[in-house]
């Protein structure tokens, strides 16, 4: 039995094993859930300032009322506090629920929105417009990205990976 083998036999042992396929699930359900919750606000209007459904949103009110709805974490109001207080990842390591950052006032992170797969997310984009879903490949959004990151929420991340 090599080392292994020898760490799966004693996880197994302790239930660990059942334990983290749990987590990881519960993970998923989650990252799942924030997605799903996100595409249910499709059409409604940007409002500078805005974090409601009634009032109207903004990119980073929709981002942090999409996170404290769906995963109880709440995120700082502004994009690029949002960038701050989260974890840097790599594009290629994307997954639904992270979040995209673009530069579109002049100034890093000052635009966000949330990844839903397949380069794709959903964002209120700017005044007159509504939440919507965008390719990040278009031209305009693939110039202006700033970044990425993946929401921690204590000792249990939405999703794990690290990188820049």
């Amino acid at each position: 039995m090599d080392r292994s083998e020898e760490m799966d036999a004693a996880l197994a042992e302790k239930g660990l094993i059942g334990q983290l396929q749990h987590v990881r699930q519960s993970v998923v359900d989650r990252t799942s859930d924030l997605v799903v919750t996100a595409i249910g606000f499709l059409g409604v209007p940007y409002k500078r300032g805005g974090n409601t459904a009634d009032t109207g949103f903004d990119c980073s009110g929709f981002v942090r009322a999409m996170y404290n709805q769906t995963v109880g974490h709440l995120l700082p109001r502004r994009a690029e506090e949002q960038a701050a207080a989260t974890q840097k990842i790599d594009r290629s390591e994307l997954k639904p629920g992270d979040l995209v950052f673009f530069n579109t006032m002049r100034r890093a992170f000052s635009h966000v929105g949330i990844y839903v797969g397949e380069g794709k997310f959903i964002h209120a984009p700017r005044s007159g417009a509504e939440v919507r879903v965008e390719s990040m490949n278009g031209s305009y959004w693939q110039q202006r990205f700033n970044g990425a990151r993946r929401v921690v929420n204590g000792s249990e991340d939405v999703k794990s990976g690290t990188g820049e």
